[in-house]
């Protein structure tokens, strides 16, 4: 028979991968549980020795995703990840002030041109709006309001 690590050297192997919130961890590990409560034994342990930290967990999601996500998909993702809705807003608060430029980003690594038909705009403003961005960011961004496309001021 072949070693079983165990409940605790799972979780860590995932948490040296990268920042699990408590909720993953659960999902992920909830099938190895032989006993019940085991698992949130060991998860209340890691936590106790600072192991597992809902905060580093969403500060890394915001780190990891904001480069292609606006913030509603970053708080959707968040929620979907268990961690609670205050750690969630001081997290993307952040993430604000820079909102229009990262769209501007994420829009000019898929389109090479602004949209000159009615199509074609509906069709940059469903992909920047899937990822997340506001209606008023993707407006912007798709008038070439504010900073020129270029990414200097216009």
């Amino acid at each position: 028979m072949a070693f079983q690590p165990s409940l605790k050297g799972r979780a860590l192997r995932l948490l040296s991968q990268r920042e699990h919130t408590r909720r993953e961890l659960e999902r992920k590990l909830a099938r190895f549980e032989e006993a019940p409560g085991t698992l949130a034994q060991a998860l209340d342990e890691l936590q106790a020795r600072g192991l597992l930290d809902e905060r580093r967990a969403a500060e890394s999601l915001a780190h990891r995703r904001a480069s292609h996500l606006g913030v509603a998909r970053l708080r959707q993702e968040m929620q979907d990840k268990g961690l609670d809705r205050e750690l969630i807003t001081q997290t993307l608060a952040s993430l604000q002030d820079s909102e229009e430029i990262r769209a501007r980003q994420v829009w000019q690594r898929r389109f090479d041109a602004a949209p000159v038909e009615a199509k074609e705009r509906a069709r940059q403003v469903r992909f920047l709006l899937a990822r997340g961005f506001s209606g008023d960011v993707v407006r912007r961004v798709l008038d070439g309001k504010g900073l020129g496309l270029d990414g200097e001021d216009a």
